[in-house]
């Protein structure tokens, strides 16, 4: 009697002691994937910026002629091209993770990732050739970093209840853009002790997250099978591609152009371009296992939550490149800094940026899952708008305290946004489709900040052609500079000035130098036209024209995201637990097996909604 009576209470207890175990197993499993994701995807973010601020040493590291009218290709292909390779590969390499085990191609892309670090650091060239030796293996590290991206979250996604998901994601997302704000400081410190010192930082913790990546991670979520989806594939990033590449030439003069959107190939490759991404959308509906789900786009959340965040991207990139602009070719050299120190510097004064951002993502993450992400992330996208409106405000040689406190405020508001509408985002989306999903949240991320620095540097350039050939023309001249010297100076491409400018260079003394004219001026004059300061005041004034430019147009775009933000509506509720979840279709278009077990699957997330799921 007393057998049959213990029976029951030591099978429960055996089953309760079990539980427990898996418990603490998934719940030691999900912090062990949120550090190695949250590692790598600060790794990737991280070279996506790290150069833009070390080019003055890169360039003079390879010995290459900033102001040479070639080399300004490969100053955009240094910037542009990792930021390209994963505008194109991320919802690829998402949908194979989908396909084949997010886990393995995040593992493989660590490893890609590390081995392309260890290349770019050992540099063997000079010129044009070191130019293309490094932009060669950033374009393979940017596939690896691609892998790593696209699966981080879904991988996040996996490991996390939905409880957590926000807080989880929050930190994956702040050390993502956190990467990238921290990006332009490393870079800056690093360049000044050895540039190749940019990339020499990712080799040992590359090594070592890799090994633990390979070791610890594990598949805990669903996997479709099934093909890839070739023509698919091959129309989104030959269309995609064409489209970015063309922003690189229509920054360069063409003809008698300021810059080349007039240019045949450009244009040809902005239609062709155009042309195959429409294809892509035919394709995508009519192939059985297509790359993305057009389907998620009916989804209120994943739309307007996708279309703020390329917004915001667009806002963020190239508020970024312009500040470094302004402080390196500008600002600094103005209150007595050497052109030479002026990469570290313009790091040490975005601090700023970086210590609100990374204030404020972490914070947002955490209230997102309590208070939902509508409300954070159209807030976020207000201040975001508002800060641009303060910096456009600001004079040329303004107060530091002021500028500090503006771009504080813009790193606050991009923390408020990222973690609440990355969260809103996956979390509106079926458990197998987190891969493709994440993937396609990134492209458009990645599409955003490469075409900021196109639309960014189009207006300024635009603003800078209306009066600077005129002002260099006249300070020249007012230097004792012959008029058909000084004309002939004054009528070079703005983009030449503007790209001195970035990569901290006087230009004066290299343009003039060949012409004879220095030798005819007094010593006085000779250090006037080549010291620090006749330059940064004389492109002051053309330079602001373009800066109200350039920030009213990331206030407006920042306003058009918190729109969308509030448009993004409420999430559907999950499906009860009582309906079944049909399996995937196969290829064919026929459902799959239930799975190698024959056990039917369990449908995902079957709870009360949240309050991120009801905002």
């Amino acid at each position: 009697m007393s057998n049959d009576a213990t029976a029951p209470d030591t099978g429960r207890a055996a089953s309760g002691a079990a539980n427990g175990a898996t418990g603490r197993a998934s719940d030691r499993y999900k912090w062990t994937a949120l550090t190695n994701t949250t590692a790598a995807v600060f790794m990737s973010a991280l070279d996506g910026s790290i150069v833009l601020i070390a080019l003055p040493s890169i360039f003079r590291g390879v010995h290459l002629d900033p102001l040479a009218p070639g080399n300004i290709a490969y100053l955009l292909w240094m910037i542009m091209g990792y930021r390209l390779v994963q505008a194109v590969l991320v919802v690829t390499v998402g949908r194979l993770g989908d396909m084949f085990g997010r886990v393995r191609i995040y593992n493989s892309g660590f490893a890609v990732f590390t081995l392309a670090s260890i290349l770019l650091s050992f540099d063997p060239f000079d010129g044009g050739h070191g130019a293309m030796w490094l932009i060669g293996w950033r374009l393979l590290q940017a596939v690896g970093g691609s892998m790593l991206v696209a699966n981080s979250a879904a991988i996040l996604t996996d490991a996390f209840p939905k409880e957590q998901r926000g807080f989880a994601l929050g930190v994956n997302q702040v050390a993502g853009l956190g990467g990238m704000f921290i990006g332009l400081v490393a870079g800056g410190l690093l360049a000044a002790w050895d540039w190749r010192a940019v990339f020499w930082v990712n080799v040992p913790v590359g090594v070592f997250f890799t090994v633990w990546a390979y070791r610890t991670l594990r598949e805990t979520g669903q996997r479709g099978g099934g093909r890839i989806d070739w023509w698919g594939n091959v129309t989104f990033a030959v269309g995609l591609s064409a489209i970015l590449i063309a922003v690189t030439f229509g920054l360069q003069p063409y003809g008698g152009h300021t810059m080349g959107w007039t240019n045949p190939l450009v244009i040809g490759l902005v239609v062709g371009g155009l042309a195959l991404l429409s294809a892509f959308t035919v394709v995508e509906r009519r192939v059985a296992a297509p790359m993305i789900q057009l389907s998620l786009f009916r989804r209120r959340a994943f739309t307007f939550g996708n279309l703020a965040g390329l917004a915001i991207s667009i806002g963020r990139g190239g508020m970024q490149f312009v500040l470094i602009i302004w402080l390196q070719g500008i600002w600094l050299p103005l209150h007595g800094y050497d052109y030479s120190a002026t990469p570290l510097w313009a790091g040490i004064f975005m601090l700023p940026l970086t210590a609100g951002f990374l204030a404020a993502g972490p914070v947002s993450g955490y209230l997102s899952d309590r208070i939902g992400s509508r409300g954070l992330a159209t807030g976020g996208a207000l201040l975001f708008g508002a800060s641009f409106l303060g910096l456009m405000l600001l004079p040329i040689d303004f107060s530091y305290w002021v500028f500090a406190v503006l771009i504080a405020l813009n790193g606050i508001a991009s923390g408020m946004f990222a973690s609440p509408n990355s969260s809103s985002i996956m979390g509106s989306v079926p458990a197998g489709l987190r891969g493709v999903a994440s993937g396609m949240r990134a492209t458009f991320q990645n599409s955003g900040t490469a075409v900021s620095i196109g639309a960014f540097f189009s207006l300024m350039i635009a603003g800078l052609a209306r009066s600077l050939p005129h002002t260099l023309t006249t300070g020249l001249q007012q230097q004792g500079v012959p008029a058909h010297i000084a004309a002939q100076v004054g009528g070079l491409p703005p983009v030449s000035s503007l790209f001195a400018a970035q990569l901290g260079v006087n230009p004066m003394q290299h343009l003039l130098q060949p012409t004879g004219a220095l030798t005819r001026l007094t010593a006085a004059q000779q250090q006037a036209l080549t010291g620090r300061e006749f330059f940064p005041n004389l492109i002051s004034g053309p330079f602001h024209s373009g800066l109200v430019v350039v920030f009213a147009f990331g206030a407006a775009l920042a306003f058009l995201a918190a729109l969308a933000s509030m448009l993004r509506g409420a999430n559907p509720a999950p499906v009860p637990a009582s309906v079944p979840v049909p399996a995937p279709a196969s290829d064919s278009g026929e459902p799959t097996a239930p799975g190698a077990e024959g056990t039917p699957r369990r449908a995902p997330e079957a709870r009360t909604p949240s309050a991120t799921e009801r905002d």
